[in-house]
Formats: C-alpha cells, sequence, structure tokens
C-alpha cells in the first residue's frame, strides 16, 4: 500500500492531507484524511503555507467645515444691518464673534471700551465721536490713528484664528477713503484660517475685494 501526504494552509491554519492507496484490485475506495494540525518549518516538497495577511482598513478624510468670505454690499451705507442678526444668531450658538465698524464713532468707543453681547460677541469700532466719511487726507490725525488701531487688532484676530466669524462693516469705504492700505488688507484676507467666516459690508467694494469672495449679495433700494 502507498502512502503520500501533503500540507496545505486553509484559512491560516495548516492542514496534513493524507491520502492512502490501496492495490488495483482492492475493494476498498482511497481515504482521504484531514488531520488539522500546527504549522511547522516546511520540508522538502511540501507546500508552504501563506502567511496570514490582516486586511488593511480604508482610509476614510474627515471633512473640516471650511469658511466663506461673503460680500454684502449696497450703492449706500446701510448694508451692514442685514447681517447684524446674523452673527448675533452665530454668538449664540456658541461660536466667537468679531464685529468691527471700521469707520462708526460714537460715545466710549475705542479698544478699551468695546461692547460684548451674548458673552461671545465683541463689537468694536474706532475712538472718535462720530462717523467718518471724509478723504483720509482731510481726516484728523487722531481720527486715522483710531481706525488703524481697530484694523490693527481686527488683522491679528483674523490671522490667529481666534474667532469664528468676523464682519468687517465698510471695509471697503475705508480702503478708498485711503484709512487703509488696500495691499495689506488684500494680503490679510487671502491669509485667514480656512474654516473662519468672514463677512464684507459696506459701499464701494472694490474689484479686489470682490475677486476674494465666495458669496456677494447686492441690496438695492426698490424705488
Amino acid at each position: 500500500m502507498r502512502h503520500c501526504g501533503r500540507q496545505l494552509s486553509i484559512l491560516g491554519v495548516l492542514m496534513t492531507v493524507s491520502l492512502s492507496a490501496t492495490p488495483a484490485n482492492s475493494r476498498h475506495p482511497q481515504r482521504l484524511e484531514v488531520v488539522a494540525g500546527t504549522a511547522h518549518l516546511p520540508s522538502p516538497g511540501v507546500l508552504v503555507p501563506e502567511p496570514s495577511v490582516t486586511p488593511e482598513l480604508p482610509l476614510r478624510l474627515v471633512a473640516k467645515p471650511e469658511g466663506l468670505l461673503q460680500i454684502h454690499t449696497a450703492p449706500f451705507r446701510g448694508s451692514f444691518g442685514s447681517v447684524l442678526s446674523q452673527a448675533l444668531r452665530t454668538a449664540g450658538l456658541g461660536s466667537r464673534v468679531l464685529i468691527t465698524q471700521l469707520l462708526k464713532g460714537g460715545v466710549d468707543q475705542g479698544l478699551a471700551s468695546s461692547l460684548w453681547l451674548c458673552g461671545r460677541l465683541q463689537w468694536l469700532r474706532p475712538g472718535v465721536p462720530a462717523c467718518l466719511s471724509a478723504p483720509a487726507p482731510g481726516a484728523s490725525a487722531e481720527a486715522i490713528d483710531a481706525v488703524q488701531q481697530v484694523w490693527a487688532f481686527s488683522r491679528e484676530q483674523l490671522l490667529t484664528g481666534a474667532v469664528d466669524l468676523m464682519v468687517l462693516d465698510e471695509l471697503g469705504l475705508a480702503v478708498e477713503l485711503g484709512y487703509l492700505e488696500l495691499d495689506e488688507v488684500v494680503a490679510t484676507l487671502e491669509q485667514r484660517p480656512a474654516q473662519m467666516d468672514v463677512i464684507l459690508t459696506g459701499p464701494a467694494m472694490g474689484p479686489d475685494l470682490m475677486a476674494l469672495a465666495d458669496q456677494v449679495t447686492q441690496l438695492r433700494r426698490g424705488f
């Protein structure tokens, strides 16, 4: 009687297959015996078991929220009101918000006297007694310095990602009147964190600012 054996790897387990053969005139058929065992070093002529491979899990990319740069503009001063409700709602939901009105003054304004609402919304105006509408060359040095102070603070908050939503009111007009440099403003907006929302409001949005916008809303009078 002949006896031959083979070792196979099935699902990572070494299996010994014994095939017993009988003479041709025997009435007994061949027997196939499968015996499970542990893996050993392969012998010559024996099938080498394949190593088990742990399947790799597919990579999953977690989407991060991406902020938008929106522009709300109008041919007249007054487009800020349509954004104020959104800023208040955002702060009420727990996000950090900064509103900077670059050319609006008033009593007790400035960096040290900024107003806080909802615990998370900071409302900032330059420390000037009235709204600014004259070009910078005709304005006082105190007024120019006050505008540049609130811009410098807002710029730092933007670049460091200190807030979730920033509203810059009359930024385009401040550039047009000469209180701020266009190149610095554009470079700052281009470097904003990807997750931050920025809303520009007011008239005089030049083509350089409009080119940065993800969304533009234009308000028109009905008369």
